[in-house]
């Protein structure tokens, strides 16, 4: 059982361990495979059609098994491996190392990653599945003056008590589901793509590696609402169209949600 830590308390080996992993699944081709499922999915979800990924009750179960098949094939290169969370509610200055997920970009360049393990420049990594023209990581961090979201507003959200509402989409009220995927309230999760914007901004969001990061933080914080109320599970029981009922598969997989509400067996945040 693994253990997911907080990526600013990583050791430098730990640091070093994470991307080379990535990188070997880049290389590999493993992880274009990840990739272009989430475009797939992305591309497919719609508030009032099919939706199962994004903009629905089984955003959180869904992206909690993408997390768990993908560690599966970080530690596939190197079975230390786990995936770190970023939480952004804390100023850190260890994420956009050049040892680590690297800088920004510049409006000059269109928001190229100049430098790091996965800037275009090194050679390792090219955007080869995608969602736009770019073929290169593209950053820029706080487009627009957009601020990353506060303590005061996660906790507005982790004080929910119901997990989804109808009508199960992305203007359900007072869903902790839909507050924390960023459609209603404070905005969280969708914040951070639109904060990190270029690459992370567009369903091929996986391609920036800081994606892994940022869901394993949304999981975790899904982890601490479970525990927080043990009773207010998963919704949709049964009966709903164009969403996963609790025991329905969430496409591409036979995984239903009620498959991923404990998560113990396989890790625990530190």
């Amino acid at each position: 059982m693994g253990i997911r830590k907080n990526q600013a308390s990583l050791t430098p080996a730990e640091r070093t361990a994470f991307v080379n992993a990535v990188l070997a699944l880049k290389q590999n081709g493993t992880y274009d495979q990840f990739v272009q499922q989430h475009i797939v999915r992305a591309n497919g979800d719609s508030d009032w059609s099919t939706r199962i990924g994004h903009r629905a009750p089984s955003f959180l179960p869904w992206h909690r098994k993408y997390l768990i098949d993908f560690e599966a094939a970080l530690q596939s290169i190197n079975p230390s491996v786990t995936i770190p969370y970023w939480d952004w509610t804390v100023a850190t200055t260890t994420l956009w190392t050049n040892d680590f997920m690297g800088p920004t970009g510049t409006s000059g360049t269109n928001w190229r990653v100049p430098t790091g393990p996965f800037a275009y420049s090194g050679g390792a990594w090219t955007l080869t599945v995608r969602s736009d023209s770019a073929n290169y990581l593209r950053r820029n961090l706080g487009a627009g003056g957009l601020q990353l979201p506060s303590s005061f507003d996660l906790a507005s959200v982790m004080g929910l008590t119901t997990y989804d509402t109808s009508p199960w989409n992305s203007t359900s009220l007072n869903s902790f589901r839909n507050y924390l995927e960023g459609f209603r309230g404070p905005n969280l999760h969708n914040r951070v793509h639109n904060w990190v914007s270029g690459t992370m901004a567009g369903a091929g969001s996986p391609n920036d590696p800081v994606f892994w990061l940022h869901h394993c933080n949304v999981d975790r914080l899904w982890s601490e609402w479970q525990a927080q109320h043990p009773t207010a599970t998963y919704q949709p029981a049964f009966g709903t169209a164009d969403v996963a009922d609790i025991d329905e598969p969430m496409a591409p997989w036979a995984t239903t949600p009620r498959d991923m509400l404990d998560h113990s067996g396989l890790y625990t945040y530190a």
